[in-house]
């Protein structure tokens, strides 16, 4: 987008952080919702687009700067999609995330005086993250990048070499491919002409059993001089512990394959949480941040309070994690998953915990609570949904099922609230809220929410 000259720009005071990470000004009355700018600070803005409630602008210039900015430790800053609250500090991060939690449940739950805890925050909030992906892509001039998505657009890649979120091992195995890559002339993915070789690489890095995986996603074909490159790699980087082939001939551009293929070590790798171990896969889903994810699972079992001989659902269980922690404290666990995958991996993980009272059901969450009927099997039900939150028809069974207990676990604080307004406009009451940051330096945050039957 061509830049306006300064005539043509706009003052203004940033007031608020909005829900999905924008600035707040206000300008003659009017909310407008600014990309860059954080609270107190004068900046000028270009309006990108004007609606009859709101207006949309892209800030060009900061004239007064804000106490609450700090200096950015990446390099790629700037450019990158991922840390966009990076220059914002991390305690204000936290206040800031509550404060979307607060708005939500007030404007869209039309829930006040609902107790929000204090977010709780990382010890660390740099390298924490247990999976990354780095994607391929091919310059207009016949050049190629491989690191991570520009701000804004799904169509640039730039050339990561540091990333301040998982590793300093994951940035040298980034930098060492891409220069192998160029050395051995590999074909890279083409994502418009759907030619070339070369998509995607995800490194999984577990932070309690310091075991590495590192796997290649590419077009259909076997990789080339595949012992070579395997004895370079794990030469210059001993950390590894398993190396993945992917292939994936789709066009959908995602770092998934159809055909795996294992490459060196044993195809897996294990991380534990509270004493229980999960093993994961190359397309395994797991939380990415392995030692907050304990923090969010003591904390929701702390609000949970499981008696010990009740037996609780678990809907949306994925990989079964929730389940195979919960199942020491409670009589007996089902969880219950529609992905076919999941369901395998979390039959799969309890068995490798030993347990015998934990079982997986893959189905449709509507029609498993469909056929309990007017059974009262489950006293207590955990819910972790996608982003989407709750399928109206399953909020509505689940209402109707009328547990005692419901804990809710969500990374969405919007569809939250949309759920929570049912169930508390149906005789249920919402303890409280309790945020936890999974994802430092972005606008996401995790919240716990234990809702009780009256």
């Amino acid at each position: 987008m061509t830049e306006l000259p300064e005539s043509q720009l706009i003052e203004l005071e940033v007031a608020d952080l909005a829900f999905d990470g924008k600035a707040v000004a206000y300008r003659d009355g009017k909310v407008v919702f600014l990309k860059g700018g954080l609270p107190g600070e004068v900046v000028l803005a270009e309006i990108t687009r004007s609606k009859a409630r709101y207006d949309q602008g892209i800030v060009r210039e900061i004239v007064k700067r804000s106490e609450l900015r700090v200096p950015a430790p990446c390099t790629h800053f700037e450019t990158c999609g991922g840390c966009t609250w990076q220059d914002l500090a991390y305690d204000q991060q936290l206040i800031f995330k509550r404060k979307q939690i607060v708005d939500c449940l007030e404007r869209l739950g039309g829930l006040d005086g609902v107790e929000v805890t204090a977010a709780i925050g990382c010890d660390d909030p740099f390298w924490y993250r247990n999976k990354m992906e780095f994607s391929f892509h091919v310059d207009p001039g016949g050049d190629f990048t491989l690191g991570l998505h520009e701000r804004g657009r799904f169509d640039r890649i730039f050339d990561l070499h540091r990333c301040h979120l998982q590793s300093e091992t994951s940035n040298r195995i980034v930098n060492w491919i891409r220069e192998y890559v160029k050395r051995e002339q590999i074909p890279v993915y083409d994502v418009k002409y759907h030619r070339g070789y070369m998509r995607f690489v995800v490194i999984r890095q577990t932070k309690r059993t310091n075991q590495l995986m590192v796997n290649i996603v590419t077009n259909y074909g076997e990789f080339p001089n595949a012992e070579a490159f395997i004895a370079e790699l794990t030469s210059t980087v001993p950390e590894i512990t398993t190396i993945i082939h992917n292939q994936n001939g789709r066009k959908s551009n995602i770092a998934a394959g159809e055909i795996e293929t294992g490459l060196f070590g044993p195809g897996f790798i294990e991380e534990a949480i509270l004493g229980r171990r999960f093993r994961i896969g190359a397309n395994t889903f797991f939380q990415t941040n392995s030692v907050q994810a304990e923090r969010l699972y003591q904390i929701a079992f702390d609000e949970l309070q499981p008696s010990g001989d009740e037996d609780v659902l678990d809907l949306y269980c994925g990989t079964g994690a929730i389940s195979i922690l919960l199942a020491g404290k409670a009589r007996s666990v089902t969880g219950v998953e529609l992905v076919a995958a999941s369901v395998a991996a979390a039959k799969e993980n309890a068995s490798l915990n030993g347990l015998v009272n934990c079982r997986f059901v893959e189905g449709d969450v509507t029609a498993f609570l469909q056929g309990l009927g007017g059974s009262h099997l489950f006293p207590a039900i955990v819910i972790d949904p996608p982003r989407a939150g709750l399928h109206p028809k399953a909020l509505k069974k689940i209402i109707e099922y009328g547990p005692g207990k419901l804990l809710y676990i969500s990374c969405n604080p919007a569809t939250f609230a949309r759920d929570v307004r049912e169930m508390v406009a149906s005789s249920y009451h919402l303890h409280r809220v309790i945020p936890v940051d999974m994802f430092p330096h972005t606008m996401h945050i995790e919240l716990i929410g234990l809702l009780q039957r009256s």
